[in-house]
């Protein structure tokens, strides 16, 4: 069997994974979609193909003898986009460490490398497979030279495979004739001219009839159409020179070095630690533990032993700094949060100066669950700096822990980070630390983390004790540079105390009554059938309305109504779509009001029920480290989504009840945003405005419009409010036009009259702007700060979308600052106060209080003194508090 070998043409298989993989980066910031795309392709190849010899060929950053011969080759291409430009080396690096051979030629393009290695390995009798984006390749295709031309489409790679006999299939004409083919119609990604009009389907008809370009130029009269012919005739040049363009270099002067390119075993520790840093997890299954394993790997050991485990506990108990990771069960695991008990499997503690000792401590034997946490209990009082990962997670079991002492590693580096998706362990080593620890993939051989109780002892004690130690690890450096980006007030006064508010806002949940979401789930349906008949009858056929390539048929085909947009998958009818038709067609009207319908029946109707515990109470889990302007989020279930806009939506709030005995109190912030717009900017006539406490929306309208405020008419105000809050958001003329249902040049005009009538905020936007371009990240009044990598894209849409960002960011990430210093200002007077309230919900700037009705006068005293005491502004924080007998009351 013959010896094969895989030639890769690098820049060409780099820019397709750019283009087919969504953006990535890793905690350095650095764009790795193209990186990972090229590997996952690579790797697909290789699984297939088993070859003995790999190469990889990259293109030179200096010209060719095509641009010698002709200064405009490829003179048409834009430049490469930056994100993509910086993963050239990278990919270089890491093939580098892989041990793969790269193989580059001043003056000679991959394209030519590969056709010259291609020949001479195919002379001496091997297989050849060369992978390329590039189709001029084909001209190669031989019955022992294999192309194969990858796509990419979200993340998915399919392969098109190429020997003589599928060129011929594809095109009808032999490899060889893709050289005159490029020559007659030419190729405007490289700008080879070929002959003025003449395309591919003339081309090819010219080929087969002529074989090759120059029997087809000695033939030129009988050419038809017309227009080939004269071009054939008056552009001959042209055509030569193109053929000579297009021709890939089969006798370039490179060599292959066998030794080099032979395949052994590339996954190296060098290749692992670039997949580390680059943060490939899914990749680093590929490689055997004993490459893989890193030289300063932490040292953990196990402690059974009851006398030396209370040995150790006394020594730790006399340290400066410890960190911890505990290892716990829920039972049943998929059951309402309510309705789960925890059982302790495990705890892993890391101390100790200079290099950290790290023990891992299961619980077996005399060393109970129970005993394990009580001595860490103790420890976490005694610490001064106590460092987890989830301080939320570790308040589950350790109820008690001493606010003062914990440091929570998940929540500093997402201060340090907030565009992260998520924060692991690992992590936050590699990028505080600058050191590697195995991550969840390689300790379990995937993403998905095993019951505590289901763990190998050895992955108990690698997952816990490397989750210990990288909070250790990384608790000095993130505390400096929390310090050092003015955000460690911020961390500490804030998001810290806030991990103790939200985890008893869980524990303490709220109640939900089953009957009423049966009732009223009895009711939608009810109304959904209605309307179901209704768009039937409309349509004048039954068809699944929850199809969006049926619905599309019926509204754009059948009923040929206007504004249809053919996809790949049939016409679009996303909401934005349908909105636009609604106001004149009854059937779009009734369509989208099933939709709203439906999704309150599944998500809130029937979804709520499933979650109500055994208590009665839902028990919602508050997100500290999901949005990058610092609010809150809630799942399972998602709390602050219930729809407010319609009344339909509403009603849903009838089914949240206080307890026997008591009221909900709800307060929220009466226009946050716009208030902290007012103080950011500075804006006189804004503050002007809130000081004489006049309707804010009233008021803009008439300075905007120029009309006394007595006159101002409804429909003004509520375009005044919708620039208000747009401003807010960076909302474009195109935006606040679609809104408002105006012209692009009204809503521009609105605009501009708003900031004629605020420079102080024109001012303060455009200031954000060029304050975020130039540090590369805004800030909030409290210190926040939101990277902006948006800003230094090289896709225009991204720029855009930075800039809208760089305006609100600061606004809203300020907004989110004060509701949370309320919430904890609120938590902890109540718990002075020895009160029996208790918070139970934050939606935005709302917050949803259970109120013992003797203790109402002095809940709603507190929740005014701290709500509007959360921040001190140019204008004043108001709220709005209203009770009731369940959350729509009260609401």
């Amino acid at each position: 069997m013959s010896d094969k070998i895989v030639l890769l043409d690098g820049h060409s298989i780099l820019n397709r994974a750019f283009y087919g993989v969504p953006d990535l980066s890793n905690a350095e910031g650095l764009h790795t979609n193209a990186v990972y795309g090229f590997l996952n392709i690579l790797f697909k190849i290789l699984d297939e193909e088993q070859p003995q010899y790999l190469a990889v060929a990259f293109d030179l950053h200096a010209p060719t003898f095509r641009h010698k011969m002709y200064d405009q080759y490829k003179g048409t291409r834009k430049p490469m986009p930056q994100e993509l430009r910086e993963q050239v080396p990278v990919i270089q690096e890491v093939l580098a460490a892989m041990d793969i051979e790269i193989v580059t030629k001043e003056g000679y393009e991959a394209d030519d490398i590969l056709g010259t290695l291609g020949r001479k390995c195919e002379a001496e009798g091997m297989e050849v497979t060369i992978v390329s984006g590039d189709r001029d390749l084909l001209q190669l295709a031989t019955d022992h030279i294999l192309i194969r031309i990858p796509k990419t489409v979200k993340r998915v790679t399919t392969i098109e495979n190429y020997h003589t006999a599928e060129v011929l299939e594809k095109y009808s004409l032999l490899p060889k004739q893709i050289i005159d083919l490029k020559a007659l119609m030419g190729d405007t990604a490289d700008n080879i001219p070929g002959l003025p009009g003449v395309g591919e389907k003339t081309a090819t008809k010219i080929l087969l009839q002529y074989e090759t370009l120059e029997n087809a130029h000695a033939h030129f009269e009988e050419i038809k159409p017309n227009k080939a012919k004269e071009a054939m005739r008056d552009h001959y040049d042209l055509a030569e020179l193109s053929k000579k363009l297009a021709t890939i270099d089969t006798d370039a002067p490179v060599e292959l070095d066998r030794e080099k390119a032979a395949l052994s075993n590339f996954y190296t520790s060098k290749a692992y630690e670039m997949f580390k840093r680059l943060e490939f997890k899914n990749l680093l299954g590929r490689f055997e533990e004993t490459n893989a394993e890193p030289e300063d790997a932490v040292f953990l050991r196990t402690v059974t032993d009851f006398s030396e485990a209370e040995e150790l506990f006394g020594t730790i108990a006399k340290e400066e700094k410890a960190g911890a990771a505990l290892l716990t069960e829920e039972t049943p695991k998929d059951g309402p949060m309510a309705d789960r008990s925890r059982s302790l499997v495990g705890m892993a503690v890391a101390y100790g100066s200079g290099e950290p000792d790290v023990v891992y401590f299961p619980a077996e034997g005399f060393l109970t669950g129970d005993y394990l946490k009580e001595k860490l209990t103790e420890l976490q009082k005694q610490i001064p700096v106590f460092c987890v990962m989830d301080g939320k997670e570790f308040l589950k079991d350790m109820p008690d822990a001493d606010e003062a002492h914990l440091f929570d590693a998940g929540i500093a580096a997402y201060l340090l980070n907030p565009l992260k998706s998520q924060y692991s362990y690992d992590d936050i080593v590699k990028e505080y630390v600058h050191r590697y620890v195995p991550a969840v993939e390689e300790i379990f051989g995937g993403s998905k983390i095993p019951a505590a109780g289901k763990m190998t002892p050895e992955q108990q004690e690698s997952y816990a004790g490397h989750q210990a130690y990288a909070v250790f690890a990384a608790q000095e450096n993130m505390e400096k540079l929390l310090k050092e980006q003015g955000m460690w007030d911020l961390y500490r006064n804030v998001e810290i105390p806030l991990v103790f508010t939200l985890r008893q806002m869980e524990a303490d949940g709220i109640a939900a009554e089953k009957e009423a979401l049966s009732v009223y789930g009895a009711e939608l349906a009810e109304r959904i059938g209605e309307l179901e008949a209704q768009i039937y009858e409309e349509a004048g056929e039954e068809f699944n309305i929850n199809s969006p390539k049926q619905l599309g048929v019926i509204l754009f085909e059948k009923l040929q109504l206007p504004g249809g947009k053919k996809t790949k998958t049939g016409y679009s009818t996303a909401a934005d779509v349908l909105e636009k038709l609604a106001p004149d067609h009854k059937l779009v009207a009734d369509i989208l009001e099933y939709r709203q319908l439906a999704k309150l029946k599944s998500t809130y109707a029937d979804g709520l029920q499933a979650v109500i515990g055994k208590d009665g109470r839902i028990h919602s889990t508050f997100n500290q480290t999901i949005t990058a302007t610092g609010r809150i989020s809630s799942t399972d279930p998602n709390l602050q989504n219930i729809p407010v806009r319609m009344e339909l939506g509403r009603l849903i709030r009838k089914a949240f009840v206080p307890k026997p005995g008591c009221v909900f109190l709800d307060a929220d912030y009466s226009q946050i945003e716009l208030r902290v717009l007012a103080h950011m900017s500075g804006d006189e006539n804004l503050i002007e405005a809130y000081r004489e406490a006049e309707d804010i929306h009233r008021m803009t309208a008439s300075k905007v419009f120029h009309v006394p405020l007595e006159e101002v008419t409804p429909l003004q105000r509520r375009n005044a409010k919708a620039v208000n809050f747009g401003i807010v958001y960076g909302i474009s003329s195109f935006g606040l036009g679609q809104d408002l249902g105006i012209s692009r040049k009204e809503a521009e005009a609105y605009i501009q009259q708003y900031f004629e009538t605020y420079p102080g905020i024109h001012e303060f936007l455009n200031r954000c702007v060029e304050d975020a371009k130039e540090k590369g990240y805004s800030v909030t009044m409290f210190g926040r700060r939101r990277p902006m990598p948006e800003l230094k894209s090289s896709n225009f849409m991204q720029r855009s979308f930075g800039e809208r960002v760089a305006m609100n960011a600061p606004i809203q990430g300020t907004a989110a600052d004060i509701i949370k210093i309320a919430m904890i200002r609120v938590a902890k007077r109540l718990k002075e106060e020895q009160l029996k309230t208790r918070l139970l919900l934050q939606v935005h700037d709302e917050l949803l209080l259970e109120v013992p009705e003797d203790e109402l006068e002095k809940a709603e005293q507190i929740l005014e003194e701290e709500m509007t005491g959360a921040a001190h502004l140019a204008v004043k924080l108001e709220i709005d508090m209203h009770t009731g007998n369940n959350w729509y009351e009260a609401k």
